[in-house]
C-alpha cells in the first residue's frame, strides 16, 4: 500500500504528538517528521518532499502564511492542510490565497482530520464550514458586476466543465463518473486549471472563475 507522506507543523508539543500518534493508527498514512516553527517546517520539507503538510497558523520564527507560501514555492504539488485554534479573516483569507488546500479549525474530531488528509492528498479541497462560509461571503461581496473576458479565452470546455463540478463540491470521482472519463483525466484536467489560472488549489479556482462571472453563487452547495 502506498502511504500518504506528512509532515506536522504545530509548536505545541502536545498537539504534535497527539496529532502524530492519531494518524500513525492509519496504515495509508505516514509521519515522516515534525516541525516546531515555520522555518524548521519549510526546512523539512524541502528536504523531506512531504505529500501532505499539518500546518499551524501562529507559529515561531515564521507564521504558517509565509511558511505556506514558501512550501508551495518549493514543492507545488505537496498539498498543505491548515489546522488551526483561529478563524480570523485574515488568516483564511492570507492562507487559501498562499496556495493551502484546506483550513480546518481544531475543533473537527480525529476522523475528520483523517479524511480531510486523504482528501488534500487526491486533489480535493477541504473547508471548515465556518471557514467555507467566511469564503463565500467574501466572494459573494467581490463578484464584479462587470463583464469580464470569457472563459473560452482562458479554459477549454472541458476544463471549465469540470471546473463547475468541482464548484458543485463534486469529488475527482465524482466529477469523472459525470463527466464519463477516468479519474485521472480529471485530476490532468484540474492541474491544468490551476496552470492556465495561476493558481495552488482548488477553491482558489473556484474563487477565481467566481469573481470572473464564469459562474454564479447558485452553482455551489
Amino acid at each position: 500500500m502506498e502511504k500518504i507522506k506528512i509532515l506536522l507543523a504545530e509548536d505545541h508539543v502536545v498537539v504534535r504528538q497527539g496529532t502524530r500518534q492519531l494518524l500513525e493508527r492509519e496504515k495509508d498514512l505516514e509521519v515522516m517528521g515534525e516541525a516546531g516553527d515555520g522555518e524548521e517546517a519549510v526546512r523539512l520539507a524541502s528536504q523531506l518532499k512531504p505529500d501532505v503538510v499539518i500546518m499551524d497558523v501562529a507559529m515561531p520564527k515564521l507564521n504558517g502564511i509565509e511558511a505556506t507560501k514558501q512550501i508551495k514555492a518549493l514543492l507545488p504539488s505537496t498539498a498543505v492542510l491548515i489546522l488551526s485554534g483561529y478563524d480570523y479573516d485574515e488568516y483564511i483569507f492570507g492562507l487559501l490565497e498562499a496556495g493551502a488546500a484546506g483550513y480546518l479549525l481544531k475543533d473537527v474530531s480525529g476522523d475528520e482530520l483523517i479524511g480531510a488528509i486523504r482528501a488534500v492528498y487526491a486533489g480535493e479541497p477541504v473547508l471548515h464550514p465556518v471557514v467555507a462560509r467566511k469564503l463565500m461571503t467574501r466572494v459573494r461581496s467581490q463578484v464584479s458586476t462587470t463583464a469580464e473576458a470569457g472563459p473560452q479565452e482562458i479554459l477549454t470546455q472541458r476544463e471549465l466543465e469540470v471546473l463547475k463540478l468541482a464548484a458543485k463540491g463534486m469529488s475527482n470521482k465524482d466529477i469523472a463518473e459525470a463527466l464519463n472519463i477516468s479519474v485521472r483525466t480529471v485530476q490532468a484536467h484540474l492541474r491544468d486549471i490551476f496552470n492556465r489560472l495561476g493558481v495552488g488549489s482548488r477553491s482558489e479556482a473556484i474563487v477565481y472563475g467566481l469573481k470572473k462571472g464564469w459562474f454564479s453563487l447558485e452553482d455551489l452547495p
